[in-house]
């Protein structure tokens, strides 16, 4: 759902970075778990969450202090998929996502999506290649089919996309 970018105030309060779109999926979710540099997990509850021009602040009950905060920076941050908003047609959430084999509209095939980048205006997917990757826009212009239940997805790439974008 986001990361943990540094303690933020007196109060065991973190800025982060998330790929939520709005306050209310925190809120909603009363819960995270912040996954420390160590791997542990541990569940927290939401005091408050508010936005702020590069991401959020979250207060958290558990985290008092300052000192308290600073264990987590870095820490990656996880929601229930039960505290996640209803999805609107042709949404998906990046664990549904990550792990699609993705192929040409002719059958070839590309590759997994490896990872997500967030973007402005629309999110980036990465595409694992052998040794190199492919970053392709997750647009209706390039994406023709997410077929979850198979585990596919189906692409049809711009002039020269393949060519531009592989890293």
């Amino acid at each position: 759902m986001g990361k943990v970018l540094r303690p933020h105030g007196l109060r065991g309060q973190l800025k982060i970075s998330a790929y939520a779109r709005s306050d209310a999926t925190f809120l909603r979710a009363d819960t995270i778990f912040l996954r420390d540099r160590t791997g542990k997990l541990t569940e927290f509850t939401i005091a408050s969450a508010r936005s702020m021009k590069s991401g959020y602040i979250v207060e958290l009950e558990e985290l008092s202090s300052l000192t308290d905060a600073e264990r987590y920076r870095d820490a990656d941050i996880l929601v229930r998929k039960n505290a996640l908003p209803r999805k609107e047609e042709d949404e998906y959430f990046w664990y549904e996502l990550l792990g699609l084999d993705v192929f040409l509209e002719s059958g070839e095939y590309l590759g997994p999506i490896s990872d997500i980048i967030a973007t402005g205006s629309n999110d980036i997917y990465v595409i694992k290649r052998g040794k190199s990757e492919l970053l392709i826009p997750g647009t209706h212009e390039i994406i023709k089919n997410i077929d979850l239940e198979r585990g596919k997805m189906m692409i049809h790439p711009i002039d020269g996309l393949l060519d531009l974008h592989e890293i």
